[in-house]
């Protein structure tokens, strides 16, 4: 049976160690496709698994990896055949089942989304889990109504949801508001479409009122906590949010007086368990809406045998835009 490389996790004594294996093929989960991963990445849920946070992994060994892209070697579903380029985000792959951090993974076929036209395997992981996410949440917006040429928020705007939802809704036509904490990345989100960068402490204050000054047309937030309950305050008539992250922390302190008197929409958005047909769309709609040269302003490459040493840095907040992993280096 054929080896390959893996990065291993292993625990002892509540200590998670990272070690680069080879390991036997027969040891891969069951599924009906095999894959030959060409690139991952790195993920905010990913720097929680290497770090052994929140107890999402129950079963070690085990690889991470939320993402990954590459080519079908085997397949026991007509739906792919050896040789598709395919791609895979979310489905708790990394966490329940071993993931893209290694050189072969196999999973269920439904859980494959073909390589869209126009997409390399290392853009759609340039793209990954936080763009297929930011994605989602345009989808919903437009959905509730945001109408063409919206002001937009979007908050943690350095992060890979914030980043790429700029980049999305700036080339949609929208004007966009980039809310973050960190001054030195001003010219960084204005080249990703930002047309004003506000920081993050103008939201991070909690309400002194159940409604405050009409802005917003429409919000991603990738924060939570005090900052998704301010813009609630500030959304004009029947605007919505989309909520996507809880950087800020989970806990929601607000009234129902928005919601009663302006009508706006908390739209709640998962990635993880999002049905097939909507990920299909979101990927076809990331291929034509995306510009790639605001994609390749984003990314950092690094090699399986780094990403480790990154995961520390992710959950501190010290990551800017995307973490394309080469699982080969």
């Amino acid at each position: 049976m054929a080896a390959f490389r893996a990065l291993m996790l292993h625990e002892a004594g509540g200590k998670i160690t990272p070690r680069l294996e080879m390991v036997d093929e027969e040891r891969l989960p069951p599924g009906e496709v095999t894959v030959a991963v060409e690139y991952s990445t790195l993920n905010y849920k990913d720097g929680m698994v290497l770090n052994g946070v929140g107890r999402l992994v129950r079963a070690y060994p085990h690889v991470p990896g939320i993402d990954f892209a590459g080519t079908v070697e085997t397949s026991q579903s007509t739906a792919f055949k050896p040789g598709d380029k395919v791609l895979l985000t979310g489905w708790r792959v990394g966490e329940t089942q071993w993931g893209g951090y290694a050189e072969k993974a196999r999973v269920k076929a439904d859980h494959l989304v073909r390589l869209p036209h126009g997409l390399t395997t290392r853009q759609a992981m340039a793209i990954g889990t936080a763009g297929f996410t930011a994605m989602l949440a345009v989808i919903a917006l437009e959905w509730h109504g945001l109408p063409k040429g919206s002001e937009v928020l979007v908050t943690g705007a350095t992060g890979g949801v914030g980043g790429t939802a700029i980049a999305l809704l700036s080339h949609l036509g929208h004007r966009v508001v980039a809310s973050t904490g960190r001054a030195e990345f001003k010219t960084y989100l204005e080249g990703l479409g930002a047309a004003e960068v506000i920081h993050r402490a103008t939201l991070g204050t909690p309400p002194s009122r159940p409604l405050d000054r009409e802005r917003w047309d429409g919000a991603i937030d990738a924060v939570g906590g005090t900052t998704l309950a301010t813009i609630l305050t500030q959304l004009k008539y029947r605007a919505s949010v989309a909520a996507c992250g809880l950087a800020g922390g989970s806990d929601l302190s607000t009234t129902v007086i928005p919601f009663l008197l302006r009508g706006v929409n908390l739209l709640g958005i998962d990635s993880v368990m999002c049905p097939r047909e909507s990920r299909i769309e979101a990927w076809r709609r990331l291929a034509r809406d995306l510009p790639l040269d605001r994609l390749d302003r984003m990314i950092e490459q690094v090699p399986l045998s780094q990403i480790a040493g990154l995961a520390p840095r992710i959950l501190g907040g010290q990551i800017r835009g995307r973490t394309v992993i080469d699982v080969h280096a």
